[in-house]
């Protein structure tokens, strides 16, 4: 019978492949859920605290299903002094979003990174990998109505 992580048997179940076997979940799901935990648990022959210990432990682990459009706001030195503090503050009042978490509606997620690569257009966010620079609350504002139209 297949399953919905039938894509595990692509790696040994050999209790160290435990973190490649979490990565590949989260590659498929775009999160690790409950039952991707109770999938990796049963397939590595670990319990599922164990397997939960593992996913909270390493921060590339997301636990909530990530929105639509996945925002990113980047906290590196540059984009901290120009106003990443501020940018975070809009999103929380615009869409009621903290890093870590998704929007009601699925649309939007949000997380803090330490770096976008990109400082002299600091501050910086992106949304599903698109950048986007020099960050006004307006221009925050309308692509945001952008994203959420379509």
């Amino acid at each position: 019978m297949k399953t919905e992580f039938d894509f595990l048997k692509s790696i040994a179940p050999e209790p160290g492949n435990l973190i490649k076997g979490l990565q590949l979940i989260q590659a498929t799901e775009g999160y690790i859920s409950e039952d991707g935990i109770r999938a990796a648990a049963e397939y590595f022959g670990r319990p599922e605290a164990d397997v939960e210990g593992v996913v909270s432990f390493y921060a590339q682990f997301k636990r909530v299903k990530p929105g639509k459009f996945q925002i990113s706001v980047c906290d590196g030195t540059a984009c901290h002094l120009k106003g990443a503090p501020l940018v975070h503050e809009w999103l929380y009042q615009d869409l009621k979003l903290k890093p870590g978490e998704t929007s009601p509606d699925g649309l939007f997620s949000l997380e803090t990174v330490a770096c976008l690569g990109c400082c002299s257009l600091a501050p910086v966010m992106s949304v599903n990998g698109r950048v986007y620079g020099k960050l006004e609350r307006k221009t925050m504002m309308k692509i945001l109505k952008e994203y959420a139209d379509k």
